[in-house]
C-alpha cells in the first residue's frame, strides 16, 4: 500500500497536481516527509497539507479488525485447509489426520535417527495421485546438506506403494514430480525462497521441505545474536509461503548441547545424571533442539524423533 499512487486516491485535483509536480509520486514519498517539509516543499499552507496527509494515510493504512473477527477468519482458513496423512496411525491421529497445511512442522532429533527419510516419505505422499491418498502435485525439496538420495526414493516408494511403483513408468514419473535445490549459503536460500512463491502456484506445488534449516544457519553464524537476526527474516518469509500458499511446509533441526540445570526433556538427551544430593554444584549437559527460542516460536508443530534401545525403533513425539 506504500507504493501507491497519489493520483489514484481523489485527493483535490490542485494539491496532486503540485505534489506530481514536486516528484511525490507514491503514499510513501508523501509520508517519508514531516509536515513542515512538504509545507515548504510544496508551497501550500498548513491546512492543506494536513488535509493531503490525512486523506493518504487514510486511503493506504490497512483497515481494523477486531479480535473476533481474526479468530473468525482462522477458524474459517484452517477449515479449508487440510492434512497430510502420514501413513503412521498414531501420528495421524495426535495430529488430527496428518501434517497440517499453512502451517510449519518441524522434525527435531539427533544424527541417524530418520529425519531425512521422514522426509523422503513425505515427498512421495505428497507426489501420489489422491486416489492413492496422495495430493497429487509437486515437491520443491531444499537439500541443504546433500542427504537426498533418488535411490532411496524409488526403494521407499517400492516397498511402501508397490500397487503404484511397480507399474510401468510411475516411478519415473513420481520422481520427477520432486524437485531438488541445494542453496549453499543463506543468501541463496533467500533468492531460492523467492522463486518458490512463484512456483507454488503455477506448478501446483503441495509440499515444501528444508532439510536441514539448522545446517544452514549454523554453518554462517556461530555468534548466537547475529545467528537470530539472519534467521529472522527466513522465518517471516517461510511462516507467510505457508500462510499464503496453505500447504504443508516441513523443516528439519539439529540438535546441540546445552549446559544447565533444568530438567532433561527428550530420552537421547542424556543416559543418565547425577543427582543433586551427590553433586548439588555440578551441571549437566544435554541435547536440546539448535536455532534457539525465537525459532522455536515460530514453528506450529514440533515433533521429536528419538530411538529407543528397546525396540531398535524410532519413535515420533
Amino acid at each position: 500500500m506504500a507504493n501507491k499512487l497519489i493520483n489514484q486516491m481523489a485527493l483535490p485535483k490542485s494539491i496532486a497536481n503540485i505534489f506530481a509536480a514536486r516528484n511525490i509520486i507514491t503514499a510513501k514519498d508523501a509520508l517519508s516527509l514531516t509536515e513542515f517539509e512538504l509545507m515548504e516543499l510544496l508551497d501550500v499552507g498548513m491546512a492543506e497539507v494536513t488535509s493531503a496527509m490525512a486523506h493518504i494515510s487514510e486511503v493506504v493504512c490497512p483497515p481494523c479488525q477486531t479480535a473476533l473477527l481474526l479468530m473468525e477468519q482462522r477458524v474459517r482458513n484452517e477449515s479449508l485447509a487440510g492434512h497430510l496423512p502420514t501413513r503412521l496411525k498414531g501420528l495421524d491421529e495426535a495430529l488430527c489426520g496428518g501434517i497440517p497445511f499453512g502451517v510449519l512442522t518441524e522434525l527435531v532429533g539427533p544424527p541417524g535417527i530418520g529425519k531425512t527419510q521422514f522426509c523422503l516419505k513425505l515427498s512421495l505422499l505428497a507426489s501420489l495421485p489422491v486416489n492413492c491418498g496422495g495430493l497429487d502435485g509437486r515437491v520443491i525439496y531444499i537439500d541443504v546438506e546433500s542427504k537426498f538420495s533418488s535411490k532411496r526414493l524409488i526403494e521407499i516408494g517400492t516397498k511402501s506403494f508397490p500397487e503404484i511403483f511397480h507399474k510401468k513408468g510411475m516411478a519415473q514419473e513420481m520422481a520427477g514430480r520432486i524437485r531438488i535445490l541445494r542453496p549453499t549459503s543463506l543468501s541463496e536460500f533467500a533468492e531460492s525462497l523467492q522463486r518458490i512463491k512463484v512456483s507454488l502456484l503455477q506448478q501446483q506445488v503441495k509440499l515444501l521441505i528444508v532439510d536441514s534449516m539448522a545446517a544452514l544457519v549454523l554453518g554462517e553464524h556461530d555468534c548466537g545474536a547475529s545467528r537470530q537476526q539472519a534467521l529472522g527474516w527466513h522465518v517471516s518469509f517461510i511462516k507467510s509461503l505457508a500462510e499464503f500458499s496453505r500447504i504443508p511446509i516441513v523443516l528439519t533441526n539439529q540438535v546441540r548441547s546445552h549446559i544447565g540445570d533444568e530438567s532433561l526433556m527428550y530420552s537421547f538427551q542424556a543416559q543418565s545424571r547425577p543427582t543433586k544430593e551427590d553433586n548439588p554444584v555440578t551441571f549437566d549437559s544435554h541435547l536440546v533442539a539448535a536455532l534457539g527460542i525465537n525459532w522455536a516460536h515460530a514453528v506450529t508443530i514440533r515433533l521429536v524423533l528419538e530411538s529407543r534401545s528397546v525396540s531398535c525403533r524410532s519413535k515420533v513425539h
